[in-house]
């Protein structure tokens, strides 16, 4: 049974810090692209970060210098490290994988949501002032 489980959500004030884990479990085939998305309350699901191959590959606009993603394919596991946190990075983060290559990003810079076929359960990310 193929799963993605994240950990690592908790509350934290604004500009503090947060990192946020994936462990892959049950994979046969190599997860090329993997990503964050999430989704703020009362709002869509968005796009947050991806990472295709080993290279963090892109960031939506709103993150992008605060946020990094990475991977230790030893461990199965992708990160996501949370810098400078604002109240509006409240939401519940979902981790996202796919075997297949190649990748799209919006225009926002995120990754998109019909890339992914697996998903994990999310953890909640708030933040207060």
């Amino acid at each position: 049974q193929v799963q993605l489980v994240e950990s690592g959500g908790d509350s934290v004030q604004v500009g503090g810090s947060l990192r946020l884990s994936c462990v892959a479990a049950g994979f046969t085939e190599r997860l090329y692209r993997m990503a964050w998305f999430r989704q703020p309350p009362g709002k869509e699901r968005e796009g947050v970060a991806l990472i295709a191959g080993q290279s963090p590959t892109s960031y939506a606009h709103d993150v992008k210098g605060r946020f990094a993603i990475s991977r230790d394919n030893a461990e199965n596991t992708l990160y996501l490290e949370m810098n400078n946190v604002k109240l509006e990075d409240t939401a519940i983060y979902y981790c996202a994988a796919d075997t297949r290559y190649g990748f799209q990003t919006t225009s926002g810079g995120g990754p998109v949501e019909s890339d992914y076929r697996y998903w994990g359960q999310g953890t909640q990310v708030t933040v207060s002032s």
